[in-house]
């Protein structure tokens, strides 16, 4: 007698099995569970016409323009992410964000420093999608629509008060503190909750470029902060 053989049904694709070599007690790696931390300076400049109103309303109340559009550029002075070297390298970002930020939706792409090694590139994607948790566990909540992340040149420096962001042919942006009553001193929004860090230098960007996935912004002239960041994970 002819063995008869049963068939898959036709919308079931075959696929291969993951195998996994490692003995099954070990732990599961999961990069909300890995210790991290990054200390260093954070410049960001938007399309508001004005100081960004989300750093003293904490998100709740709207950009001045309805919508948010924003580059950022991360210098990490000192970092780590569980055993991997952080220090010394930059992040660039695009944010997108189509009303108040505490609501959500946004979308967003992120440009490593083309100097770090295949771990400190897939821990600094960790941390700035959101999956690392713990200060930037936000972006998993608020971030919608992730663009992508890639290697780039980032280049981030200061000459006197003046912060500059160059990621390749994508971010070109330059920023300067706004100058207080009191000479020589800037004006600080101090003792804030923001997610960012408690104070934050109030600046404008004498340059804003960004020509990244479809969008061509030109923020120069526009609203720009300067802050320092003591940033952990994952609680």
């Amino acid at each position: 007698m002819a063995e008869t053989k049963t068939r898959a049904p036709a919308d079931r694709l075959k696929t291969n099995t993951k195998l996994d070599s490692r003995h099954p007690a070990a732990p599961k790696s999961d990069a909300g569970l890995t210790p991290w931390a990054i200390k260093g300076e954070l410049i960001l400049n938007c399309n508001c016409t004005v100081f960004c109103p989300c750093v003293v309303s904490l998100g709740k109340h709207a950009p001045t323009e309805g919508y948010c559009q924003a580059w950022a550029g991360i210098r990490i002075d000192s970092g780590q992410y569980g055993d991997e070297d952080l220090s010394g390298l930059n992040v660039g970002l695009v944010l997108e964000i189509p009303g108040l930020m505490a609501r959500g939706n946004w979308k967003a792409a992120a440009y490593i420093d083309d100097r770090a090694s295949h771990a400190a590139y897939e821990g600094l994607i960790n941390i700035f999608t959101g999956k690392a948790r713990g200060t930037t566990g936000l972006f998993k909540v608020l971030v919608s629509e992730f663009l992508g992340a890639e290697r780039a040149p980032v280049v981030f420096e200061t000459e006197g008060k003046t912060r500059r962001l160059m990621v390749g042919k994508v971010i070109h942006g330059e920023v300067v503190p706004v100058g207080g009553a009191r000479n020589g001193e800037d004006i600080v929004v101090t003792n804030t909750q923001y997610w960012m860090g408690p104070d934050i230098t109030v600046a404008t960007a004498t340059k804003g470029r960004v020509r990244a996935h479809g969008r061509v912004w030109d923020f120069d002239g526009r609203s720009a902060e300067i802050c320092q960041i003591d940033w952990h994970g994952p609680t």
